[in-house]
């Protein structure tokens, strides 16, 4: 492997500002700085978004995306949960209106059945995995479906290897073979669903033999999982970035939640939806509102009573329509119809697919603020940046994980130099730009949430604390609801059981960047345990796991090239090229690669992502790109 090694980020500790384009930043006085951000912001309404943070706290975010809707009058507000659990959420939404998982970790613990879908988990969410390997030990089995053989497929009972960008032919192969084995659960169908009789139509055309010759997977193998997943009492399906990072993700989504309607694997104890977040807050900051479509307690924008009662106790308007998403922010930079954006906690210029075409956009910005601990490649392009207090260590607050479970977080040090709680600098803000906040403390802004959610009403501090979290909805204080939600659905009166879950008819729709003679390997991008996300928190800590990055091949496709480990070579996309080493995979097949993003300064890998977005959700390709490898030439060696 090569000498080079992650980028160590100084931690911020004091405001910084630009003074022209061409200057450096430099250190500026609390003052200056946000005089210049409210100066800034007030030049930008009508063209301004806001990016908030899905490592930052419940109240941050809520703080945030009141900001943006009161301060400046948007719902231009959204987090990075675009590039990953939007489409989980959009699917969520679309069959049971609601936007979280529906089961409890311990649920994983108590179930017969484990899928996991494009789900890396022993590496990419090793907590999560932990509640897997209890399920496992109690008697459950394991199935895995994921293009690469994963160290967690080492835990399950078969493989799936399927092909990338497949999963909506396989999970309508195993639709369909469920149907035509008479598994499906009829009674709660009828009960409780819409839309089976198009639903069946869809999926017959696919046959285990297509769906072999499709998605690689052998037909015996689909069948299998099929039979498995129907028989079963109780089943888990759990998915994360495999399902969701592509440019029809919430399509794929809404595949996998067709097979638990089809089979009354939703709404009881043991038996549910799980999609795993990769950040400590994703799923919190899309439930305080801060996502363009949403207000918080995921009430829709587009609900008239909903932006009554919101508008009513902030004191303002709320905009009649939907907000711009993190994408659909990108691209009106380069129309230029956005040009300012206040970014907190969030390196887009690092995490960004296709990210050269990201960086120009950001630079082309009139006005970029940039709150965060520590100067990222955003940061460097901002006109401000203003040093914040870490969400994890320095902050009082809560945080909402994938179960729905909100937990209560607690400063254990205080942060160094200037550097402020992300709440009071949003504050301080917003008193310069006309609107008088006061809240004595993070319990204050959490009460605030509580009085306009339902779903959060019953989650007093106190109650966290002596419950060690509470999974919402929870709208009583002296009760708990179910770990599961949807159970409406099992209920034998109709005006119980509420709205029908319907199916999700999709279609299968091939990745949009394919593979030829130019471009003929398939790379797929993901997580290892080591590191996280851009490598801004991470890089600068050792681990004896690292290895920096590069790019992954099977000993067959290393063999062809006539590579080795080691050895450095180019990988080039559509979209650029960049230098990396190569490490050889057995978990791989031939055709197939694999990079992360956690070392951008040593290898950018999203230069090479491509920007094809799902039309619901938002969220990139990120899974499937087709790129080259060039072997380097040898350099010459001068000697003296």
């Amino acid at each position: 492997m090569t000498g080079r090694g992650p980028k160590t980020y100084a931690r911020l500790t004091h405001p910084l500002i630009r003074d022209s384009r061409d200057q450096p930043l430099r250190q500026a006085t609390w003052d200056e700085a946000l005089t210049r951000v409210a100066e800034g912001l007030g030049r930008a309404r009508g063209a301004f978004g806001m990016f908030s943070c899905a490592r930052a706290t419940n109240e941050m975010n809520y703080v945030a995306q009141k900001f943006a809707r009161v301060v400046m009058g948007t719902n231009n507000v959204d987090s990075c949960n675009r590039a990953c659990h939007a489409p989980s959420a959009a699917g969520l939404s679309a069959a049971f209106g609601s936007g979280g998982g529906t089961s409890s970790y311990e649920e994983v613990e108590q179930t017969d059945l484990l899928v996991l879908w494009g789900s890396n988990a022993r590496l990419a969410h090793p907590v999560f995995f932990q509640h897997v390997l209890k399920g496992i030990r109690n008697g459950a089995r394991m199935y895995v479906v994921d293009p690469r053989r994963t160290s967690t497929a080492e835990w399950a009972e078969g493989w799936l290897g399927l092909n990338v960008g497949t999963d909506i032919p396989m999970a309508h192969a195993i639709g369909r073979e469920i149907i035509r084995a008479g598994l499906a659960n009829h009674t709660f169908i009828e009960r409780a669903t819409s839309g089976f009789d198009e639903y069946r139509r869809l999926v017959e055309p696919w046959t285990l033999s297509l769906a072999e010759k499709v998605t690689g997977v052998p037909a015996s193998a689909i069948r299998e999982l099929a039979h498995a997943y129907a028989r079963a009492e109780r089943a888990q399906l759990c998915w994360t970035l495999g399902i969701t990072e592509h440019h029809n993700g919430t399509d794929n989504v809404r595949a996998l939640i067709n097979l638990s309607l089809l089979t009354g694997h939703v709404g009881r104890y043991g038996s549910g939806l799980q999609p795993l977040c990769g950040q400590n807050n994703v799923q919190g900051g899309a439930d305080m509102g801060a996502v363009p479509n949403r207000l918080p307690g995921f009430r829709d924008v587009l609900d008239p009573q909903a932006r009554l009662t919101f508008g009513s106790a902030w004191d303002t308007v709320i905009e009649p329509h939907y907000g711009l998403n993190l994408t659909e922010m990108f691209e009106a930079m380069e129309e230029g119809t956005l040009r300012a954006v206040y970014c907190i906690g969030e390196n887009p210029a690092r995490s960004e697919a296709d990210s050269e075409r990201t960086r120009r956009r950001l630079r082309a910005l009139d006005f970029l603020v940039v709150q965060d601990i520590f100067l990222t490649k955003t940061a460097e392009s901002a006109d401000v940046v203003l040093p914040a207090a870490a969400g994890w260590a320095e902050t009082e607050g809560t945080t909402t994980n994938s179960e729905r479970r909100v937990q209560r977080v607690r400063a254990a040090v205080t942060p160094p130099g200037e550097a402020r709680d992300d709440i009071d600098i949003l504050c301080d803000l917003a008193g310069r730009l006309g609107h008088d906040w006061k809240y004595a403390d993070a319990e204050a802004v959490w009460n605030e949430l509580r009085s306009l959610s339902p779903d959060h009403h019953g989650m007093t501090y106190e109650r966290l604390e002596a419950h060690q979290g509470l999974q919402w909805p929870c709208p009583d204080i002296d009760r708990l609801e179910p770990t599961y939600l949807h159970g409406r659905l099992w209920a034998s009166d109709p005006a119980e059981r509420g709205r029908r879950a319907p199916f999700g008819l999709v279609q299968h729709d091939p990745p949009v960047d394919l593979t030829d003679e130019e471009y003929p390997i398939r790379l797929t991008t993901g997580r290892r345990l080591d590191s996280y996300n851009s490598g801004a928190q991470s890089g600068g800590y050792a681990s004896p796991l690292r290895r920096g990055e590069s790019i992954e091949l099977c000993p067959e496709d290393a063999e062809r090239y006539g590579v080795v480990v080691g050895e450095e070579v180019q990988v080039s996309s559509r979209r650029g090229s960049v230098v990396a080493p190569v490490w050889v995979d057995t978990a791989l097949r031939p055709g197939l690669a694999f990079m992360t993003l956690h070392f951008p300064d040593e290898v950018d890998t999203n230069r090479l992502t491509i920007g094809a977005s799902c039309p619901i959700a938002g969220t990139a390709e990120f899974k499937a790109s087709a790129i080259r490898i060039e072997k380097l030439p040898v350099a010459t060696v001068v000697r003296g």
